[in-house]
Parts: structure tokens; C-alpha cells; sequence
């Protein structure tokens, strides 16, 4: 698995995924940086076969109306610390990787993990 975490997620999400043997890369690695518009994040993700981390809402809208990114792992956990954040991703994280087995968006909250397609 490939991800690409956006911009308002820390960066050490990137270093844990890494950590944990994943190729991983953060929006702030691209040339424009955490200025990277969207639409190029998300063609990024699908160039690349990236799963998009994000928890920008405007990336499922992308996705119902244009189907990019091909997979989206949506973080709806609201205002959260980065520590709280990464014992959330260490605590679910095998279950969001087996989700993405059967659908194309993931969401991860502070209370489930869910999976979903547009179909």
C-alpha cells in the first residue's frame, strides 16, 4: 500500500507509515507543497496509486463527482492532538488496511472505522 497524507495532517503520519513499512509521502513533499491544490493531490494519488489521507469533506465531494481519488481515507475525528491522533491509526489501522481490500473510502472517527463505496 502506497498513501498520500494531506497537508492539514501532521507529518508524522507520513513518518509512521514509513515506520511501519508503507511508502508513504506527505503533501508538503510536493512542489507546491502544502499549497498543492487538491485536484493535484488528488491526480497525484491517482498517478501514483496512492490511497489520499485526508480530512478535507472537499475530497469525498471530488470523489463522488469526478471518482478521484481512486481510494480516500477520510479522518472525521474533528480537532484532535497528533499524539491522540497516531494511537488512533496504530489502534485501527489493520482493520482500515482490510477495508480497502472491499472499498474505495475509509473513514476513520474518533469511535468506528468504516468502510464505503460510491456504488
Amino acid at each position: 500500500m502506497k498513501f498520500l497524507v494531506d497537508a492539514q495532517l501532521p507529518f508524522t503520519l507520513k513518518t509512521w507509515l514509513i515506520g511501519q513499512g508503507f511508502d508513504a509521502i506527505h503533501a508538503a513533499d510536493l512542489p507546491e507543497g502544502s499549497r498543492t491544490s487538491d485536484l493535484v493531490l488528488a491526480q497525484t494519488a491517482v498517478n501514483e496509486a496512492r490511497i489520499l489521507i485526508s480530512k478535507d469533506s472537499d475530497f469525498l465531494k471530488l470523489k463522488i463527482l469526478t471518482d478521484q481519488p481512486s481510494m480516500l481515507l477520510m479522518v472525521t475525528t474533528g480537532n484532535i492532538g497528533n499524539v491522540a491522533l497516531g494511537l488512533l491509526f496504530e489502534r485501527n489501522f489493520a482493520i482500515i488496511r482490510k477495508l480497502f481490500d472491499s472499498f474505495e473510502i475509509v473513514e476513520l472517527d474518533n469511535n468506528f472505522v468504516a468502510g464505503r463505496n460510491l456504488d
